[in-house]
């Protein structure tokens, strides 16, 4: 990708283009919040994936503290 020229607009080709991963649902609510969470940064640049990994990151530890704690949704078998 060539760095735009100063003062010209991005086009289509500047935009990011989303990776194309499939998230399987594991049917743990809120395990599948945060799955689906990862999809935010298929819109955004390099540079703003970290916030969005952190912030799942974030959410993936509260969802198993409260499965260790019994506060979770245990997924049936």
């Amino acid at each position: 990708m060539t760095e735009p020229m100063p003062g010209a607009e991005p086009g289509p080709e500047d935009e990011p283009l989303p990776l194309g991963v499939t998230r399987t649902p594991t049917g743990n609510a809120d395990v599948d919040a945060q799955l689906d969470r990862l999809a935010d940064a298929d819109h955004l640049p390099a540079d703003g994936h970290l916030e969005v990994y952190e912030d799942v990151h974030r959410g993936l530890r509260d969802a198993l503290t409260s499965l260790d704690t019994g506060q979770g949704h245990a997924r049936p078998m």
